[in-house]
């Protein structure tokens, strides 16, 4: 039985992914093969990145991509209004078709494995997570449940038909990390999902996390074994795992909650081009940067950016001069 982790990724979260990638070898180990799942087809720092780690790899079977793209566009059709609503705002197609690209590790080489999204640093050890799949055939750890606005339409009359109230309130997962089992859907399961989507399932999909709402349909529609360690653990055990939370204790590059060592931190919410900006030498900040910039720069210190001001926040409102320039439409000096 071989176990590995998945990331999804393109050469836009670059610095991100290296980031990843070097928090996994110091924490989860070398022994884990890792496979980047293709965001798209922007990859060329990332190949350059695989030649260089012996245990890294791409996915690349186009029949395996192909079926998955065409079972989301088939999902997406039993939305009522989703790709109307995406045309009216400029999308064509699907809404960030390429994250959709996750579930192609359900017919990947590893039997069970992690997925992870790029954004994300790995702080403890992994094995526990894999060891919980012995039991249960989908695993999170994550605190989504208190927020189902993220993953369903919950104005749809259709959603407490489908799910009691008490599943949504404690089966709800955020799709950024998990571990599962390869075949979980087959093809009987996933035509099984697309008639209940058709009979009337389908408005109750959530159109701006697509692909997290697709993944909590089918795990919950199915009745997939699912532990959540959020629920599992002890209270003093339990901790975040959100750069949002902002009470985490930084010590020796690793961080803790109520003394708790967390296994993952996901960067939710934080753009891309924030991450790419600090690595280019802007002294921008945001939560937990200092991490970030040394797990990023692990294998080539000399390289990091060094700042000695104060960072300007990533949030910081426009000045006064700034907002009356974009009100009179007057383009700003560079």
């Amino acid at each position: 039985m071989t176990d590995g982790i998945y990331i999804l990724a393109n050469d836009v979260v670059y610095d991100q992914l290296i980031a990843l990638l070097n928090s996994i070898e110091v924490h989860a180990g070398k022994n884990y093969p890792i496979c980047i799942l293709p965001y798209d087809d922007k990859l060329e720092r990332v190949k350059e990145e695989a030649a260089k780690r012996s245990n890294l790899e791409i996915f690349d079977d186009k029949s395996i991509i192909e079926l998955w793209d065409n079972f989301v566009y088939d999902v997406w059709q039993t939305h009522p209004n989703a790709f109307k609503t995406w045309s009216e705002r400029g999308i064509s197609g699907i809404y960030r078709m390429g994250t959709h690209r996750r579930f192609c590790a359900f017919d990947g080489r590893f039997d069970r494995f992690i997925y992870l999204d790029a954004d994300t640093l790995v702080l403890n050890s992994l094995d526990y997570i894999f060891q919980q799949l012995d039991h249960n055939d989908f695993v999170v750890y994550d605190f989504q449940h208190k927020d189902p606005t993220h993953v369903y339409d919950i104005k749809s009359k259709q959603l407490l038909n489908i799910f009691s109230q008490a599943r949504i309130d404690s089966e709800i997962f955020c799709s950024g990390m998990y571990a599962t089992k390869k075949g979980l859907f087959n093809q009987e399961k996933r035509d099984y999902l697309l008639s209940q989507l058709r009979s009337c399932d389908g408005e109750v999909l959530y159109m701006n996390a697509p692909d997290q709402t697709i993944l909590n349909y089918m795990v919950m529609r199915a009745g997939v074994s699912m532990c959540n360690f959020a629920h599992y653990l002890s209270e003093d055990k339990v901790t975040g795992c959100c750069v949002t939370s902002p009470h985490f204790q930084e010590k020796d590059n690793l961080l803790y909650d109520k003394q708790s060592r967390l296994t993952y931190l996901h960067y939710i919410g934080l753009s891309s081009k924030l991450f790419a900006r600090v690595c280019a030498g802007e002294n921008v900040g945001f939560p937990y940067r200092d991490i970030f910039l040394h797990y990023r720069y692990l294998n080539e210190p000399t390289r990091r950016p060094q700042f000695k001001t104060k960072p300007k926040a990533y949030n910081e409102p426009p000045s006064f001069a700034t907002r009356v320039l974009r009100k009179l439409g007057i383009p700003m000096e560079v």
